[in-house]
């Protein structure tokens, strides 16, 4: 039976900076879909990428990414890509922390003792 590879799940928090902050919400709405729609198209299906506001929950992180995949070269090519535009150049956004992770690995890691005990 064939396993499925678990995806991974990338959180990449940010902090807005003065520069993005300065910008008139119609420049930032042409940036996203001009700049940042048309990376995302590059990258591809193989990453499903969702934006999320948290300025009014935490003073350092005022908006963050959660990127899905099974293809960490995707991803890295999304970062490379990202790292050409103006959210690292100018910077818009400052990034905080990446943080990246499996769900429940820990599962696959038990599941692996007991296998190697019983061979």
């Amino acid at each position: 039976m064939m396993e499925l590879k678990k995806s991974y799940t990338i959180l990449i928090l940010m902090n807005a900076t003065p520069q993005w902050l300065s910008l008139t919400r119609d420049q930032r709405s042409l940036f996203f879909e001009t700049q940042l729609l048309p990376v995302l198209h590059k990258v591809g299906p193989s990453l499903e990428v969702r934006f999320f506001d948290s300025e009014y929950f935490h003073a350092r992180i005022s908006d963050f990414l959660i990127v899905t995949t099974h293809n960490l070269n995707q991803y890295k090519l999304l970062i490379e890509m990202l790292r050409d535009t103006e959210i690292y150049g100018i910077p818009y956004f400052h990034i905080v922390d990446i943080i990246i992770g499996q769900e429940n690995l820990f599962e696959d890691f038990n599941k692996e003792l007991r296998k190697q005990k019983t061979d």
